[in-house]
């Protein structure tokens, strides 16, 4: 969906389909047949923006394959949906059963990171609509943080520098200026505002133009960050905000409560990792999954604590837990409330459908259909609400 931002801005709002586990160019076609466009018709629009995963895989085959890049744009086309961004960070395996920390391989040390992103860049340019000129893809923070050195790091800041010159190459080929956003993640390298703003300021920084930041907003809300300071403290660095997805994280205000930890164990699964921490007085402790923070003095219990598990933006959990909503309204009210937008690319990331607890999970795909424009909905009421206008 587009907006007009007060200001004239054209801002654009997708949903990302790293939902669906489509690693082959046959599954991409079919999640449109089967989700996006009904998720479209659902809220009444002419046109729906998708934020587009393309797993290693097929993003190879539309690479080796111009005809079948023109399909798929034609797919699009037919279908009402548009793609201004792609999400890049899961190179594949994402619907697997087991992901954990493979999520984070290849990482920007190993050229298969370096190699896909830039097929995405390419792909990008082909599938933006015809009156867009400008295109973003979200990444990894660098890596993961176990034995990340000092060396690896300026093996991964080199390869967004070589990313960044690729990416002025493709502008002059084209027209169409493409950028790259790493996200902040808990548990990585960079896993916080402060560290971002180091990698991309410091010796081998990338340059800002075509390198910024992604902004998760579970992400920032699971590390207990405060969204204005974090936002202003990019705004300060000149660091950009190169899309932000909007998401919440699980909130527990009080873990010893009776039944918190009982509520809280219903979202240990065993499919994604679900970095937790628990905000102390004299800072933020953290631990790598949510049921590792569940065992007996992991994590204290009279503190609040946060974990990396993206809640739908229209159901948050029943009582006594609860989701970050006021932190993405935060961020969001400084990202787009302002007199000019700090980004004009958002993407509702909720990937957590099927990890729900089994209360809680859509069972068919016209129920997670349902969820997914509901949740479109709520974060179009966010942006009415900050002054934006909804365009046809």
């Amino acid at each position: 969906m587009r907006f007009r931002h007060p200001d004239g801005t054209t801002v654009h709002l997708a949903y990302c389909t790293n939902v669906h586990a489509a690693e082959d160019l046959a599954g991409v076609v079919a999640q449109l047949r089967e989700f996006a466009e009904p998720v479209r018709r659902r809220l009444h629009r002419d046109r729906l923006g998708i934020g587009l995963w393309l797993a290693r895989d097929a993003a190879r085959a539309l690479t080796a394959d111009p005809s079948a890049l023109r399909s798929l744009r034609g797919e699009l086309d037919r279908r009402g949906l548009e793609v201004v961004t792609l999400n890049g960070f899961p190179y594949r395996g994402f619907g697997d059963q087991h992901v954990k920390y493979r999520v984070y391989r290849p990482d920007w040390t190993e050229p298969e990171r370096l190699e896909h992103t830039t097929d995405l860049a390419r792909l990008l340019t082909a599938l933006l609509p015809e009156d867009a000129v400008e295109g973003t893809v979200s990444t990894l923070p660098l890596a993961w943080r176990t034995g990340f050195t000092a060396e690896r790091r300026r093996t991964a800041l080199a390869a967004l520098g070589t990313l960044a010159g690729r990416l002025d190459a493709l502008e002059e080929l084209t027209g169409r200026s493409i950028r790259v956003g790493i996200e902040p993640e808990p548990g990585c390298t960079v896993e916080t505002t402060d560290d971002a703003v180091a990698a991309l300021t410091g010796p081998g920084a990338p340059p800002p133009h075509r390198v910024g930041v992604c902004v998760d907003t579970c992400h920032l809300a699971t590390q207990f960050e405060d969204p204005e300071g974090a936002l202003a403290a990019l705004t300060a660095a000149h660091v950009p905000v190169v899309k932000c997805q909007l998401s919440a994280a699980l909130h527990a205000q009080d873990p010893h409560e009776d039944g918190a930890s009982e509520a809280l164990s219903a979202f240990a699964e065993p499919r994604f990792l679900h970095q937790t921490r628990a905000c102390t007085d004299t800072g933020v402790l953290a631990v790598d999954d949510l049921g590792e923070a569940l065992r007996p003095g992991a994590l204290p219990p009279d503190v609040p604590w946060r974990s990396h598990f993206h809640m739908p933006l229209h159901a948050p959990p029943p009582p006594p837990l609860s989701s970050t909503l006021d932190v993405l309204r935060s961020a969001l009210g400084r990202l787009v409330g302002g007199p000019v937008p700090l980004t004009r690319h958002l993407e509702v990331e909720t990937y957590t459908w099927q990890a729900l607890p089994e209360g809680q999970r859509p069972r068919t795909r016209a129920q997670l259909a349902d969820g997914i424009a509901a949740e479109l909905d709520a974060a179009r009421e966010m942006l009415i609400d900050l002054g934006l206008k909804e365009l046809p």
